[in-house]
């Protein structure tokens, strides 16, 4: 059977909401197989949406959160940059924030700007250094690979008795 895509909400918020029901208890109210509302409940956790956004979009009426452009988010930050005690929060009533947001407008916009920070062209300098560690790695692979033979040489002459091509020639002839 195809459910509408209200409908779909409608359940997921019935799963993640204050009075959360599980999925087996909302399968035998509403008349859905459980493995659907669960395959349901996961799509939406797997798509990143909030649950405030499904119960928004489940009862119509609710007024959804408001959308910051950056301006909107740094205006609020420097307005509030010299504000302490009850004049912040006067600014966060009158912008309808918590002060979490304002934490996290503060953490965007550090963000942005340590990555704005970083050269996106590497100099001339890094792309030597780059290519002085490609070096190094590749002649410290030959120098662990001629260790590997020494000591692989050590234990064939040890079993061996140290029979092989550097005997002399005066006490023993090859044939």
């Amino acid at each position: 059977m195809e459910y509408s895509e209200t409908f779909r909400l409608e359940m997921v918020a019935k799963m993640l909401g204050p009075q959360a029901v599980s999925a087996n208890a909302l399968s035998k109210r509403v008349g859905v197989r459980q493995s659907t509302l669960s395959r349901w409940l996961r799509a939406a956790k797997l798509t990143g949406v909030s649950k405030t956004t499904k119960r928004a979009a489940a009862t119509p009426g609710r007024r959804q959160a408001k959308r910051w452009s950056a301006e909107e988010k740094l205006r609020v930050i420097t307005s509030a940059a010299s504000l302490q005690g009850s004049a912040l929060g006067e600014l966060l009533r009158r912008e309808g924030l918590h002060e979490a947001n304002l934490c996290g407008f503060r953490e965007e916009a550090l963000a942005g700007l340590t990555l704005q920070a970083r050269p996106s062209v590497p100099s001339p300098d890094a792309k030597r250094i780059v290519e002085l560690e490609r070096e190094l790695r590749r002649k410290d692979k030959a120098l662990a690979e001629a260790a590997a033979i020494l000591i692989l040489r050590k234990k064939v002459e040890a079993l061996w008795g140290g029979e092989g091509e550097d005997t002399d020639p005066k006490s023993e002839r090859r044939s």
